[in-house]
């Protein structure tokens, strides 16, 4: 029995479900002489903006128990130089790629969509839940809320997106809510493809010594192993109320604590701060869950979505 691997995610089809998350691969070519980059399922790119962005002042990132905190502020060229400068390379290493972007307002969102019609780009991917930006534009939210933190406003920018392009269209939501489910659904029936979750979890690390915080900005967001348990959760949480697929992700490190998320309900899974660690993990997890299924007389990856056995 050879199991299968493939998924499908709105459009886009996947030769198996396993991408790399946005923030942590680059542009890809940094990863070149560590794996084969056409092996992945897909590639998510950085966060795009309009324009170019710096991030935030540095120190930027610190290590963690199990973990890392980063506040990198959607560091990026802009939309333009992206196109021109960034891309065709994307383009030459996977057939799959998924463009991660961000606006303040719905109408940059569009701006950018816009744009990347005119590519042979498979998906966009709303990065409506970074935890590392302040808002300067004025939307009626406070600045320091996230859009992922309102259902109402995720509505609305989802929305906007969705009628602007015709391309798989990907929901990427924030932990720090109080429900998820709800903003989930609110995505789902604004017309999102798909949802990735979780971004990242907001925490703080102090330097006892000078007694200042360890990243400049105070706040970063917190990834790794770490905050694996509270991704699954919500990956389970969030399957049980919606019909559209799931990206999970969050302390992915290898191919059992992938295959978590697949029983949990996700239909792929992005490989993110494990990258740094073992640039090649994302293809040991593609051949581990080629294996697993084999083992297990299991005949298609699909069979195990949402395949958790759970009193609650």
């Amino acid at each position: 029995m050879k199991a299968n691997l493939k998924v499908k995610i709105g459009k886009l089809e996947l030769k198996n479900p396993v991408m790399v998350a946005s923030g942590t691969f680059g542009y890809t070519g940094e990863f070149g002489d560590f794996l084969d980059v056409k092996e992945l399922g897909a590639v998510v790119s950085k966060t795009i903006t309009v324009k170019p962005r710096s991030g935030n002042l540095p120190p930027r990132t610190c290590e963690t128990p199990a973990g890392m905190l980063n506040s990198i502020g959607l560091e990026n060229p802009g939309i333009e130089v992206f196109i021109k400068e960034k891309l065709p390379s994307l383009e030459k290493i996977n057939p799959n790629i998924i463009v991660s972007i961000a606006g303040e307002i719905p109408e940059e969102l569009v701006e950018i969509i816009k744009c990347l019609n005119k590519t042979k780009i498979k998906a966009v991917e709303l990065n409506l839940s970074c935890p590392n930006v302040k808002r300067e534009k004025f939307i009626g939210l406070r600045p320091e809320t996230l859009i992922a933190q309102n259902a109402n406003w995720t509505s609305r920018f989802v929305s906007t997106a969705r009628k602007a392009t015709d391309k798989t269209l990907i929901t990427k939501l924030s932990p720090n809510v109080t429900d998820i489910a709800e903003i989930a659904l609110a995505a789902q029936n604004a017309g999102s493809d798909a949802l990735a979750l979780i971004n990242t979890v907001q925490g703080m690390s102090i330097d006892v010594r000078t007694r200042k915080a360890k990243i400049a900005m105070g706040v970063g967001g917190l990834s790794g192993p770490a905050i694996r348990p509270i991704a699954v959760r919500m990956v389970w949480e969030v399957y049980q109320k919606v019909k559209i697929p799931i990206i999970g992700m969050g302390g992915i490190i290898d191919t059992e604590s992938a295959l978590e998320f697949f029983i949990a309900g996700a239909t792929a899974i992005s490989v993110g701060t494990a990258n740094f660690v073992n640039p090649g993990v994302s293809v040991e997890i593609i051949n581990g869950l080629f294996k697993y299924l084999q083992k297990n007389k299991i005949s298609s990856v699909q069979k195990l979505i949402g395949s958790l056995e759970c009193k609650v």
